[in-house]
């Protein structure tokens, strides 16, 4: 299994200079969230500001809004249509358009904590269809579109003009491909390929040695340990991968296909974030917050 290089992975960070200014670095929209799914919301935004994106907007259903300002202090925040349920309702989307019409966002985040309930169902969807961001799909976002028949998620997601990242775990690419997860882990890359083909979209397919796909290729991750196995580190994954993203685009410094690089950094970042947090803290005790808060040193080791 081939690995992305060092020199490779560095090159894919975008480099700071003295007049940049946070609009350089580019702005993150996470649609997440869902009443008692909070945390994810907040985990993900929190790993978009540490990954150095300039902006961090967080679209959560209006009744969490409050309630995740103040753990996200550094993030704006957008109050959404919720149902009776506490989750997004279909037209949250009309919302995002108008903002990022005023306020271009570089990437989209979706899915952490979002729940599948039917009116968030609509909302997913609608959202892939009609709005132009580049995104990274994950978690219930994910879950959604494996619900969908095979032809209408190949036509949605063939027809977006923009490019997106699928951050599946096992479990959830088993669901997209409508297989069974031991299938899955019998063959991973194929697996990974497969899902980056048929849903054109840059795939990691996460677990030890996280693999990433553009369909064509397959890379494998080097960094990480069974400390990441914890609710949570997923989000933050996404939310790395959006700010790393979102960098690579707004400053136009980065050469080369910008999804596969942010995948592939964001995976080797995440790892190393968790191999420092369990270092220090032991796999059994480390969580998804130490994960975020080892950022700065996984950055420095790069």
């Amino acid at each position: 299994m081939k690995f992305l290089s060092k020199g490779e992975l560095r090159a894919a960070l975008v480099a700071r200079r003295v007049d940049d200014h946070k609009g350089t670095f580019g702005h993150v929209l996470i649609a997440a969230g869902s009443r008692g799914m909070a945390g994810a919301s907040i985990l993900c935004a929190r790993a978009a500001l540490r990954s150095g994106a300039g902006l961090v907007t967080l679209a959560v259903p209006a009744s969490l809004q409050a309630a995740v300002a103040g753990h996200v202090p550094e993030a704006l925040t957008l109050g959404l249509p919720e149902n009776s349920a506490g989750c997004l309702r279909p037209d949250g989307v009309g919302r995002l358009k108008a903002a990022h019409k005023e306020r271009q966002y570089s990437v989209l985040a979706i899915g952490p904590g979002l729940s599948q309930n039917p009116d968030t169902q609509r909302f997913v969807l609608l959202a892939l269809a009609s709005l132009p961001v580049p995104a990274v799909i994950d978690a219930d976002a994910l879950n959604i579109l494996a619900g969908e028949d095979d032809p209408g998620v190949r036509e949605l997601m063939g027809a977006r003009k923009e490019p997106c990242v699928l951050t599946p775990h096992p479990g959830e690419a088993a669901r997209c491909l409508k297989t069974s997860t031991r299938a899955v882990m019998a063959d991973r890359e194929a697996a990974a390929l497969r899902l980056a083909r048929d849903w054109s979209a840059v795939t990691l397919l996460k677990g030890h040695r996280s693999l990433v796909s553009d369909g064509e290729r397959v890379l494998a991750n080097a960094t990480g340990g069974a400390g990441l196995a914890k609710g949570g580190t997923g989000d933050v994954l996404t939310g790395l991968i959006a700010g790393l993203w979102a960098q690579m685009l707004a400053s136009s410094r980065v050469e080369g296909k910008t999804a596969f690089l942010a995948a592939a950094l964001g995976a080797h970042l995440h790892g190393l974030a968790g191999d420092a947090a369990e270092k220090r803290l032991g796999p059994h005790a480390m969580t998804a917050q130490d994960v975020v808060e080892s950022l700065g040193e996984a950055f420095s080791r790069l």
